[in-house]
Parts: C-alpha cells; structure tokens; sequence
C-alpha cells in the first residue's frame, strides 16, 4: 500500500510534471522550426500548453512554494515576470499571417528564446528549491491542482489568439 502511495505521488509530483510540459515546449519548437512538420498545428499546441502551463504555476504552484522556508521567494516572482515576457512573445508570432514567413521565423526565435531562457532559470533556481524543501506528499498535492487548473485552462480553448490578447492585456 505505501508502494502504491509513493508511486503515485511520484508521477504526480509537481516538479516531474512541470519538467515534462516544459521538455513538450521544446519538442513543439524543434517541429515549429521544421519545414517538414506541421508547424501551424505545432504553433496551436504550444499555444495551448504555455498559457495552461504557465497559469496553472501561477494560480496552484508559486503561492505555495513561497510559503516554504529556502524557496526563494524572488525567483517565483521573477517566473512570473519571465511568464508575462513568453506570452508577449507568444501573441507576436500568433499575430503574423504566414507560418514560414520571415517575419513569422523571427518571432519564433524571439518566442523561443524568451521562454528557454525562463524554462532554464525555473529549473534552476525554483524547481531545484522546491526538490530540496517541500516534502514529496504536498509537492503531489500541488501536482494533482496544477493538473486540474491546467487542464481546466486547456479545455477553455486557452491558447487562441483571442484569450492569449485577453492574457497579456491586449
């Protein structure tokens, strides 16, 4: 019974589930940068997953982690920072006509850069904090909320050009 408790609480914890969106993110950018992918399908859910993704942190992950002692409260905030940066760069690409176009590679390197830079910061310093300092059964707890808030977000359509406007603002 404690086997299958552990067990499950490993494939909900919330460090292993926000690093499996974020190596997704970086598969979705190989096959937006491909001639040879569907790269407006590739676009659409990468869409989807950053603003998900990155709301469900906010609203379900980064509240809590504050509260532990030895997470640094700085860089959650700054992840949130880094978050509005991505989905400034996320609405410019989504707002160029032509997938392909040189306009469009543009903004994708400026989408990618803005959003490895902050996938590599948040392992570093947040994540890394979050491993060291919140026992494994609440870093479960925060996995199964930042599932349902990210879920939630995905089935609301959460990554149109629309809602991404609404997000940043615009």
């Amino acid at each position: 019974m404690a086997a299958d408790r552990q067990h499950q609480d490993q494939e909900q914890d919330v460090v292993a589930l926000i690093l499996k969106d974020h190596r997704r993110m970086e598969d979705l950018f190989r096959r937006m940068r491909s001639v040879e992918s569907d790269r407006e399908d590739a676009l659409k859910k990468f869409s989807a997953l950053l603003i998900a993704h990155g709301e469900a942190e906010e609203t379900k992950v980064y509240g809590a982690l504050k509260r532990f002692k030895d997470v640094d409260n700085e860089e959650v905030e700054h992840g949130t920072e880094e978050h509005e940066e991505g989905n400034e760069a996320l609405l410019a690409l989504l707002e160029v006509d032509e997938v392909g176009s040189e306009a469009w590679d543009s903004k994708l390197e400026d989408l990618v850069k803005a959003v490895s830079h902050h996938l590599d910061e948040e392992e570093r310093t947040i994540l890394n904090g979050a491993r060291e300092n919140v026992p494994d059964e609440r870093r479960a707890e925060l996995g199964a909320a930042f599932l349902e808030e990210r879920a939630r977000r995905l089935a609301a359509d959460c990554g149109s050009v629309e809602n991404v406007r609404a997000v940043v603002g615009k």
